[in-house]
């Protein structure tokens, strides 16, 4: 599917025999040698039959009718065709898709963004058609189309995400348009409120437009959660909001795309006889940083080095402790930076037996990517994150609770876009608001 998105139809494969990344060098030289070399001059050798299943979704007229039936037919006909999250979806009706293109003020068929790795046209129309499926909202269609802008930035780098690692993408929200759309912010936030459908509607757009399914492109050995969708509680927050870092002012409306390899523990700073609860919150975030998968990559710079992220979310109580003690949010990335560190031998344990690559220290110091403090004595302290730039920092989540989770994000960076709204979205909200009400 890759390679057809590059124009090569009928790609030959020349597939390694079993995980290369857990056979030793003898192993890889061997199989290389009697298996793969052969294959290697096979592909480029001999004619090969292409096969139409990695050819990807054929060109369709977007007012086709690709099915009528009941509500259940036409699901389990989405889901055959693997057009779904094998969830129950909204049958995709002209009639729908015309009234969500209606909330957008965009022509149907204008081209939004062309999305890796299937290199498909993302226009209105069908934005509207996953946004149908998900279950969102017409009024959700300004929010869903900045979200595929971000998607196809290529500082997002999305054709990316099909790592073995299992990135999911998730998209944050910021601005007036939180409360308009009545986006979740606070406790459970990426459970409530329509932001699981607009989570959704982004993932189906990730596989139906992107192209990533499961086992073909999209590789987590796991496999992948849901894609979230969650909103800043600006007026919660001590600082000014994430948006304004990115260069926005605060009355403006955007969508972040983001990645992370995690959606998961979110540990408590409590304080303790002799430590204020900002020393906590800042020491417990260093340590939660450096359990990370990504971690070998962490302290990567320069133009050899992965791209990483990470994304620190802190419920209000844990930012209004940071601020209340004098730290403003780059205080915050500064010291984390400064005084995220562990021994030298447990980082090299991490590098040598997690990492995809098969390097040293000492070459990647010599290839300028690690800071020549990695090649001190084993029990040095090191500094494992390269900038404080690496660090965004969110504010959201139950405002009774202190809570703080650290979501790691490899390959791409957070891309953030502004959202145009309609020049009647005012109406249209009252509109909304007035078939909520019936």
């Amino acid at each position: 599917m890759t390679a057809k998105s590059a124009g090569i139809d009928g790609l030959a494969i020349a597939e390694y025999p079993g995980p290369v990344g857990i056979h030793d060098a003898d192993a890889i030289a061997r199989n290389v040698a009697t298996q793969l070399i052969a294959k290697i001059v096979a592909g480029l050798t001999q004619s090969s039959e292409y096969d139409d299943r990695l050819a990807g979704p054929r060109a369709r007229d977007q007012r086709e009718i690709v099915f009528t039936g009941t509500p259940d037919a036409v699901t389990q006909f989405f889901h055959a065709r693997e057009w779904t999250d094998r969830l129950p979806i909204v049958a995709p009706t002209i009639e729908r898709v015309e009234a969500y293109v209606a909330h957008s003020s965009r022509l149907a068929d204008e081209e939004i963004a062309v999305l890796p790795s299937a290199n498909l046209r993302a226009t209105p129309w069908n934005i509207a058609v996953n946004a149908v499926m998900a279950g969102c909202l017409p009024v959700h269609m300004p929010l869903l189309i900045a979200a595929v802008q971000a998607l196809g930035d290529e500082r997002c780098s999305l054709n990316n995400i099909g790592s073995s690692s299992g990135i999911f993408p998730y998209v944050l929200i910021n601005g007036p348009i939180v409360n308009e759309l009545g986006i979740e912010s606070g406790a459970q936030l990426v459970s409530r409120g329509p932001n699981p459908a607009i989570g959704r509607a982004l993932g189906l757009i990730v596989r139906n437009i992107a192209g990533f399914r499961p086992g073909a492109s999209y590789m987590g050995t796991f496999g992948y959660p849901l894609a979230i969708a969650l909103a800043e509680d600006e007026k919660s927050s001590p600082w000014p909001p994430f948006h304004t870092d990115q260069g926005f002012s605060r009355e403006a409306n955007t969508v972040t795309i983001g990645v992370t390899n995690n959606w998961g523990a979110s540990p408590a700073p409590y304080d303790t006889a002799d430590k204020t609860g900002a020393q906590t919150a800042l020491e417990l975030l260093c340590r939660e940083i450096t359990k990370k998968t990504r971690l070998f990559n962490f302290p990567g710079r320069g133009p050899d080095a992965e791209e990483v992220m990470i994304t620190l979310l802190l419920s209000p109580p844990v930012a209004k402790s940071l601020a209340d003690a004098g730290y403003s949010k780059q205080d915050v990335r500064q010291y984390i930076y400064e005084n995220t560190r562990m021994p030298l031998r447990d980082f090299e344990w991490v590098l040598k037996y997690t990492a995809i690559l098969r390097t040293t220290l000492r070459e990647r110091v010599e290839a300028g990517v690690f800071p020549d403090e990695f090649l001190g004595a084993p029990d040095d302290l090191v500094r494992v994150l390269s900038s404080p730039d690496i660090l965004h920092i969110v504010v959201c989540g139950d405002p009774h609770r202190n809570r703080v989770m650290v979501m790691e994000g490899g390959h791409t960076r957070p891309t953030t876009k502004q959202i145009a709204l309609p020049a009647n979205w005012h109406d249209l909200l009252i509109s909304a608001r007035n078939d909520s009400a019936r």
